[in-house]
């Protein structure tokens, strides 16, 4: 393997280095979008239960203590709860565009070692072939097919090496896009579900009566 690596040239370690690279960024990208994919129906059930008891600082801190886009987004929904609709949606909005560039952050190394890698390889085609013809003229009239071998080398080796990286570095990106919309499914979701339960729920009252319980309780 070493050795087609070096029949490759300068540029096959390139294209290589390319590669690595996209792994490094793929495995990190993956396990860290596998960590934000919460069961967000049974997270929004435990924050509702939460709320309707009037805590919500310890809705905050489960929110704070739950991994995902999705926690953080219902985080802000709830520092919000007692404003109006229009400010709670914001500040979803907001949250949410966060979250979401979080998670993309880096997708552009592999879309654009998926676009290069071809060319790389093109380009090790063309110093082969141009190696070769130089062979050719040097060694004419008597050319044999070890003189030729090099170049030739050269240019299939990049050639098939920019593909290879190219085409591993594209399946990577999509999968991960494909897992970013699912939770960006899930965001939008429970964007909804909060400020419907927001609509319906005094949260404001709810905590106040619940304060005033607590002082009653704490004179008795």
């Amino acid at each position: 393997m070493f050795t087609l690596i070096q029949q490759g040239g300068l540029v096959m370690w390139v294209i290589l280095a390319g590669g690595i690279i996209a792994l490094v960024v793929f495995l990190e990208r993956f396990f860290h979008v596998h960590r934000a994919k919460i069961k967000t129906n049974d997270f929004l059930k435990g924050i509702c239960n939460i709320l309707r008891r009037g805590n919500v600082n310890e809705a905050v801190s489960i929110c704070d203590d739950t991994p995902g886009p999705v926690a953080y987004i219902v985080r802000a929904a709830i520092l919000h709860y007692d404003r109006s609709r229009e400010v709670i949606a914001q500040a979803i909005d907001d949250a949410a565009l966060t979250e979401i560039a979080r998670m993309e952050r880096r997708f552009g190394v592999l879309a654009t070692i998926a676009q290069i890698a071809p060319l790389m390889g093109v380009l090790g085609t063309v110093l082969g072939m141009i190696q070769t013809i130089l062979a050719i003229q040097q060694k004419a009239p008597l050319v044999q097919i070890g003189d030729l071998a090099a170049g030739l080398w050269q240019a299939l080796l990049t050639t098939a090496a920019g593909l290879v990286v190219a085409m591993f570095s594209y399946i990577g990106y999509n999968l991960l896009v494909s897992k970013v919309d699912v939770i960006a499914l899930d965001m939008e979701w429970a964007a909804g579900e909060i400020l419907a339960f927001f609509a319906s729920q005094d949260m404001s009252s709810t905590t106040e009566t619940s304060g005033k319980a607590g002082k009653t309780r704490t004179d008795a």
